[in-house]
């Protein structure tokens, strides 16, 4: 077994959940199990310039330049450490099928839980490989400790092959990507890359530099509570104004109805009784006018509602996530243009694709750091029917110690 796959399946048994509730840095301390690990692992490999943020949960450091690659440029590495909120992560059993066959696996015989082609049929094209599954009841965590795994391979194999020629090499890991808020303390100035990849992506080849524009939006109704038996006219349920705020929004704008560029409106949560009802949700778009239309109209749709039942009745708060990174990355065509390279010397066909998604290299990108995305191997992520193909994860080790041999003849 590789020293990726090694990493990978030790990552994904700890709970490194967020919580988006939280309300501090890291959300979950659990987090720092994960982070205090990587220090020891760094330490033990011999990595440089090791800065463990025991107060926010960030690690840094350094595989230090080869001799006579000291001008190269810095390039840098950047995972997040923590799971999704959407599916539990804690008690993850990964396992290994190896040589799938081809059709659907049985996840959890006792519980009937299957991944099934019928669902997800793109998985047949990974027949005769080695693929890494759940027990069906927790997400397994490749995204994005994938990522964490691969870039730790890549380090572990730079440090113990010094005839590999290379510039300095920067690693990050964040917490908290899962939330919205993975860059919020991170350090670009002690990062100290010229530039860097995010290794956060989906099946391998895929390769992206640009994300949706996002936001998170609220909904707050405040209704009246009488006696249902003398209701009438006085009344204002806020369940059902909530509900008919949802009904005023396109409906095909949703993510059940669209792909590719296709912005949408996602009713992510709902709580509340007649007085008062909340609901939460994103907005996205990758072309910044038609995200700026869609955050207008939601405004819009609210003061509707607050005109028809009467003043304070309903409130729309909206926060921007982060922006489409393709514009930061625009004076930076290299960072694509070496990756798609190295990905077709491994014999892979690079294929770019927006990410319908968020990355913490949108946000880095706008704060001074180029940050494209590259794949890890994993997919259906958020999901307890997650997977991540044994051989893909161990060609994307590959392709980042191909683009630091890159960088460092650059």
């Amino acid at each position: 077994m590789t020293k990726t796959i090694q990493n990978f399946l030790q990552y994904a048994a700890i709970d490194t959940q967020s919580d988006e509730t939280g309300g501090k840095t890291p959300s979950t301390d659990k987090q720092h199990n994960l982070a205090g690990l990587l220090v020891k692992q760094l330490t033990e490999m011999g990595a440089d310039e090791i800065t463990y943020d025991k107060e926010r949960c960030y690690v840094y450091a350094s595989v230090p330049a080869s001799p006579e690659c000291e001008s190269a440029p810095v390039l840098g590495f950047i995972a997040h450490m923590d799971t999704s909120p959407a599916v539990t992560g804690a008690g993850v059993k990964p396992r290994i099928v190896e040589q799938y066959d081809g059709g659907d696996i049985v996840l959890n015989e006792e519980k009937n839980i299957l991944l099934r082609t019928a669902d997800f049929p793109e998985i047949r094209k990974l027949k005769g490989q080695d693929l890494i599954v759940t027990d069906g009841t927790t997400l397994l965590g490749a995204d994005d400790k994938a990522g964490v795994a691969e870039i730790m391979a890549m380090a572990e194999h730079l440090l113990t092959h010094p005839e590999i020629k290379h510039g300095k090499i920067r690693l990050g890991f964040t917490p908290d990507e899962e939330i919205g808020a993975g860059t919020d303390h991170f350090d670009v100035k002690l990062f100290g890359a010229d530039f860097a990849f995010t290794v956060d992506g989906g099946e391998l080849g895929e390769l992206e530099d640009e994300t949706f524009n996002a936001a998170g939006a609220k909904l707050i109704v405040h209704g009246r509570s009488v006696h249902p038996g003398s209701a009438k006219g006085k009344m204002i349920n806020s369940i059902l104004v909530a509900q008919e705020f949802q009904s005023l929004l396109p409906a095909f704008q949703n993510p059940m109805y669209t792909e590719g560029y296709e912005g949408f409106f996602h009713l992510d949560g709902i709580s509340g009784n007649v007085e008062e009802t909340t609901a939460e949700y994103i907005i996205r778009d990758h072309k910044k006018e038609l995200f700026e239309e869609k955050k207008a109209f939601f405004v819009k749709c609210a003061e509707f509602l607050e005109q028809k039942y009467g003043k304070g009745t309903v409130e729309a708060v909206i926060t921007d996530s982060y922006y489409n990174m393709k514009e930061a990355l625009a004076p930076y065509g290299h960072l694509m243009e070496n990756a798609a390279a190295a990905l077709k010397e491994l014999g892979v066909e690079p294929r770019v694709n927006p990410i319908r998604g968020g990355t913490d290299g949108a946000r880095l990108s706008y704060m001074g750091l180029p940050c494209p995305n590259l794949c890890t191997g994993g997919a259906n992520y958020h999901s307890r029917f997650e997977y991540a193909c044994v051989q893909s994860m161990e060609k994307v080790t590959e392709l980042l110690i191909k683009l630091a041999v890159k960088y460092g003849c650059f």
